[in-house]
């Protein structure tokens, strides 16, 4: 039989609890909160019963009259069954769309727009909350192209995952999904690998967020080295806590089920919460944010030791603190645990990885961020003309891969000026060492004129300072250095101790505490810096009160 070439290789989500619960049979999938297509479900779940749930989900759609490639829209309240509805909405051949839930109404509302008609799958508290102010403003009647007031201008049709339970007519002309319980299975339909499967969004960190087409193709191109990385430890159970509307989530869920690992998904990131499930199903394999895993350094010594079995941790999304890797590989009792930071976008998938030990970590700099993936991913720096870097020289960070995107849906040019003979622009500044190791410095649009790296000062604050939660350093309305500090458990910043941490620092403003709740965050928790920068502008900062 012909062996597929590697452009009609495919990696697809709609069959993935299907063929793992075939090859591995009842491997246990625990949640920390019910589903909320199907609540009555519980708590303990298996691949075979999510398996059942994606058929059953994919008839309903089918029934509802979803058909293949059509796109639909994934936008509710966080929770798992955004990814159930993800693999329901691929199984049939349609294209998942999946918007962050902590968007606002009115860039949902744009991202909507862009997706041309989408099917909407969406619950009614978001409905009743951000949607009410994503819809299309009403055209002046018979004018061309007139479309309908409110979300109902922006969709073909809204589908509503909550169980109806009998309940009155849903808003907007909604139609409830379980208006489609019992339809008949439906075969699969698998798309050609080059077409567009998944839609995702970018962080939003410097804007409006872009919407990020995905293939088949591309995606399998970013699984096979991910699964070559997950067989130091397949089959150990795995606790995750990522965002479920990002591309990462469904690569990582790919190399877990594929090894037919127990998984703890977890919602609520709260250590008073995710503390006690992890102590409880001690995984070894934990993956979750940068920023979560800062939250989660007090689970290292907490009652239980819920990260005392961990053999690998892994990271992604952006660069992590050098104590943060040393306080979650010390909680640790395997003999030789490690983790792996992935170095990437939404756009490429990871084009870097980097290993930490225990002896490593001590001795981290966390501005490396590793080597490009052998046979996947090549790295460049490039300088203002574009030409490659010396060793050393810092310059802009381009990758080329064959996981990336196929394009920008409506942003065709932005997509364009983005590549350059092949080579994607990461928008990053950094440089390369003389071994090669790719070192970070600053996203393009963050650099300072005073301060050589801003990240790197942040790595030095948050080492020599424990209490801090969290430190960003923003350019002011002047382009000045300003660090907004967060400490833990919102006490007063200790001045003297800040003045002992930044004495041989490149000279900053003075700090502004705020609580971390009050950062701009994505659905990574990635703090959007350009935003902080446009607050202290404007002078529209939070009212925050410290000790008490």
């Amino acid at each position: 039989m012909r062996q597929p070439l590697l452009s009609e290789r495919g990696f697809s989500l709609g069959m993935m609890f299907q063929q793992a619960a075939r090859r591995y049979g009842a491997v246990p999938v625990t949640l920390d909160r019910p589903l909320d297509v199907s609540p009555g479900a519980g708590l303990d779940l298996s691949y075979p019963e999510l398996a059942d749930l994606v058929d059953d989900l994919s008839a309903r759609l089918w029934a509802a009259g979803v058909r293949p490639t059509e796109r639909v829209a994934i936008h509710k309240t966080d929770n798992v069954d955004i990814v159930v509805l993800a693999c329901a909405v691929s199984r049939i051949g349609a294209v998942p769309a999946l918007l962050s839930p902590g968007l606002h109404g009115r860039v949902a509302g744009e991202l909507l727009d862009r997706l041309d008609q989408p099917w909407l799958l969406t619950d009614r508290a978001t409905l009743d909350g951000s949607l009410r102010d994503a819809g299309a403003p009403a055209a002046e009647a018979g004018a061309p192209g007139a479309r309908a007031p409110g979300i109902a201008g922006l969709v073909r049709q809204v589908l509503t995952v909550d169980p109806s339970g009998g309940a009155a007519a849903e808003p907007g002309g909604a139609v409830p999904l379980d208006t489609y319980v019992g339809a008949p299975p439906h075969a699969p339909v698998r798309l050609h690998p080059r077409e567009p499967s998944l839609i995702t969004h970018s962080s939003g960190t410097t804007g409006v967020p872009k919407l990020a087409v995905h293939c088949a193709n591309t995606m399998w191109n970013r699984l096979v080295p991910q699964k070559a990385m997950g067989w130091p430890t397949r089959g150990e159970s795995a606790a995750l806590h990522l965002s479920f509307v990002h591309s990462r989530f469904y690569h990582l869920l790919g190399v877990l089920l594929h090894f037919g690992s127990p998984l703890l998904l977890i919602v609520d990131p709260d250590p008073a919460s995710a503390g006690p499930l992890l102590a409880r199903h001690r995984p070894g394999i934990v993956e979750t944010h940068p920023n979560t895993f800062v939250l989660w350094e007090e689970l290292a010594d907490a009652p239980g030791a819920p990260l005392s079995w961990v053999r690998s941790y892994g990271s992604t999304f952006d660069a992590i603190h050098p104590r943060t890797v040393r306080k979650l590989l010390g909680a640790s009792r395997r003999r030789a645990p490690w983790l792996v930071q992935l170095y990437g976008q939404s756009e490429t998938g990871p084009v870097a990885f980097q290993w930490y030990s225990r002896r490593g970590a001590a001795k981290a700099d966390g501005r490396r961020v590793g080597t490009a993936i052998p046979g996947f991913t090549r790295v460049r720096i490039a300088d203002g003309e574009g030409r490659r870097a010396a060793p050393g020289a810092p310059g802009r960070i381009e990758a080329r891969t064959r996981g990336r995107i196929l394009t920008y849906l409506g942003a065709q040019e932005t997509y364009d000026r983005q590549l350059r003979d092949g080579w994607w622009q990461m928008g990053d500044v950094g440089y390369r060492g003389r071994w090669g190791g790719l070192y970070l410095m600053d996203r393009e649009i963050d650099l300072i004129d005073e301060v050589n790296s801003n990240l790197a000062v942040e790595d030095v604050l948050m080492s020599r300072l424990d209490e801090l939660r969290e430190v960003v350093i923003v350019p002011g309305a002047e382009r000045e250095p300003v660090p907004v500090v967060c400490v833990r458990g919102d006490e007063p910043l200790d001045t003297r101790r800040w003045r002992e941490a930044t004495a041989d620092l490149p000279v900053m403003s003075a700090p502004l505490q705020w609580r971390f709740d009050d950062l701009p965050r994505t659905s990574t928790w990635k703090i959007k810096r350009v935003e902080i920068t446009a607050m202290l502008t404007e002078g529209v900062l939070p009212a925050v009160r410290f000790g008490g």
